[in-house]
């Protein structure tokens, strides 16, 4: 059997590895939790950044939408104006 000093002996060194291995726990934790602060910031940046595109895009979208309005707007101006100049030499030519 062992005596008392080889059991408190046992119970020291294996306190002292559960202490070591606690300060190396710790030591990962602390750089987990950093790494997931930089992984937050980083998708907040990254979600900030795609509700900015987002609006871009929406914007971008009005704005050609707009432009091509105005495209057919002046096409549909020229034309009424073509018929117009047609129909004034249909009468022009009607009156001689």
């Amino acid at each position: 059997m062992a005596s008392v000093a080889d059991q408190l002996d046992k119970v020291l060194q294996k306190t002292a590895q559960l202490i070591e291995l606690c300060g190396a726990l710790q030591e990962e934790s602390d750089l987990l939790r950093l790494e997931n602060q930089s992984l937050k910031v980083a998708l907040d940046t990254a979600r900030v950044k795609s509700v900015e595109l987002e609006e871009k895009l929406r914007v971008t979208k009005l704005a050609k939408s707009i432009e091509g309005t105005s495209e057919k707007s002046l096409d549909i101006k020229q034309k009424i104006n073509d018929f117009v100049r047609e129909i004034d030499k249909s009468i022009a030519l009607l009156k001689k």
